[in-house]
């Protein structure tokens, strides 16, 4: 299998800014478009959080051009789909479709980020759902185990210590004019990635996507928060900050441990990544789940995730305990920190996580949604399109010396956030 790269992986712009990036793989007969317009959460106040997402969400519960129904009833009898999604910094699109179908795949999404109508009646149906998966959340211990985290690991007011959906206040409180407002505010063609993968032709497939989208005009719009301010600083944490939720009825308890890591322009970011995959990723989730879990019993799971993105996302330890267990996982887990800050990683376990990280990366590239999702962050963090292809010598080129030296800067075992959501204490 080729990587895909500058040879195979065309880019174009149209006149309104919307930046068009396609590679053709006529071995399916199926396409893949994902996308992005720049408007997330990061642009709504704190008090209406979740209304960036509640707004995504409501976009495809009708257009001008197609009731709620009638979107489904075509997408349904085509066996395609079209989704949006809100995120931090951006909101998501997708559509999945025989090429054939690709059109009305586009001109439904098209409908839906250019012409939503909000319906009254929908907007409420909607506001239904997410509430109650709020109050599913309040009874998942992983859920507010991951809620917590993020509101110990930043600061107040930060985006990233704010629920992306929002809260059961928030949620109630937005109004179907702030919904429209929001639209109205942030959408647009500006800096917005269309990438579609699949069993086209690259000149049919901007043909198709300038059809739709070629004549969305730049209007007048309230500056994104990326354009007024950058980020607000988030302090190296420097002790520990410990919070319990408790959970009637529940038999496990979730830990997340962790810190803000680095955001996915870092210079060490790669570094991470080898990092990570020592710590809670390799074989059965790397040093953490041999000696946490396999070895101690400590632990149902435990693993580690890096995540990167705009801004310092997370980096943290996720483990599922036994509700007596969990000061003695804590003291596992910050063991295995510890000795990662401390110890050079061997040469042959280094060698082995390299070759994992390096071998897995064709298997990701396998399906047109892996292809397209890798090339969207191409374009995202400025990588090139020959990224894909020089990735593995990158990854070869860490040494021991680099990993040691990112645990010692982002991770610290006698600081760092920790939330426990359990069964309340006996």
């Amino acid at each position: 299998m080729s990587i895909p790269g500058p040879q195979d992986i065309a880019r174009h712009k149209l006149d309104n800014g919307i930046v068009v990036l396609a590679r053709e793989n006529h071995s399916s007969p199926s396409v893949v478009v994902s996308g992005y317009l720049r408007v997330g959460a990061c642009d709504e106040q704190p008090e209406q959080a979740g209304l960036a997402a509640f707004t995504a969400n409501a976009l495809m519960r009708g257009s001008t051009q197609r009731t709620f129904e009638q979107i489904y009833e075509e997408l349904e009898s085509a066996g395609a789909s079209v989704d949006v999604s809100g995120g931090t910094h951006t909101t998501g699109f997708g559509t999945k479709s025989l090429a054939e179908d690709l059109p009305l795949a586009l001109d439904i999404l098209a409908g839906a980020l250019r012409q939503p109508t909000f319906p009254p009646g929908e907007i409420e149906k909607l506001r239904g759902e997410i509430l109650t998966d709020l109050e599913e959340r309040a009874h998942d211990t992983g859920r507010m185990a991951s809620l917590t985290f993020h509101e110990l690991a930043y600061p107040p007011e930060h985006p990233y210590a704010r629920s992306l959906a929002g809260y059961t206040k928030t949620i109630s409180s937005l109004s179907r004019d702030d919904l429209v407002g929001f639209y109205a505010g942030g959408y647009g063609p500006q800096g917005m990635v269309i990438v579609v993968v699949g069993a086209v032709e690259t000149a049919d497939a901007l043909t198709q996507i300038e059809d739709v989208f070629g004549d969305w005009k730049v209007g007048a719009r309230l500056p994104r928060s990326y354009e007024r301010a950058p980020l607000p600083e988030v302090p190296r944490i420097t002790e520990i900050r410990k919070r319990t939720v408790s959970i009637p009825g529940k038999t496990q308890s979730d830990i997340i441990l962790g810190y803000p890591g680095p955001a996915r322009a870092a210079p060490d970011f790669l570094d991470a990544v080898v990092c990570n995959t020592i710590l809670g990723v390799f074989g059965l989730m790397g040093r953490l789940g041999e000696n946490v879990r396999d070895k101690q019993g400590l632990a149902y799971y435990s693993l580690s995730r890096v995540d990167g993105g705009p801004g310092p996302g997370p980096w943290r330890v996720i483990a599922g305990v036994n509700p007596a267990n969990v000061e003695q996982a804590i003291t596992s887990i910050c063991a295995e920190i510890r000795r990662i800050c401390e110890q050079p990683v061997g040469e042959k376990e280094l060698a082995d996580n390299k070759a994992f990280i390096t071998g897995s990366l064709p298997l990701r590239l396998e399906t047109n949604e892996g292809v397209a999702q890798a090339i969207l962050n191409l374009e995202h963090y400025n990588l090139g399109l020959d990224y894909l292809q020089r990735y593995a010598g990158l990854i070869n080129a860490i040494t021991a010396e680099q990993v040691q030296a990112v645990a010692q800067r982002w991770l610290d075992h006698e600081a760092y956030a920790l939330a426990v959501a359990g069964p309340p204490a006996a």
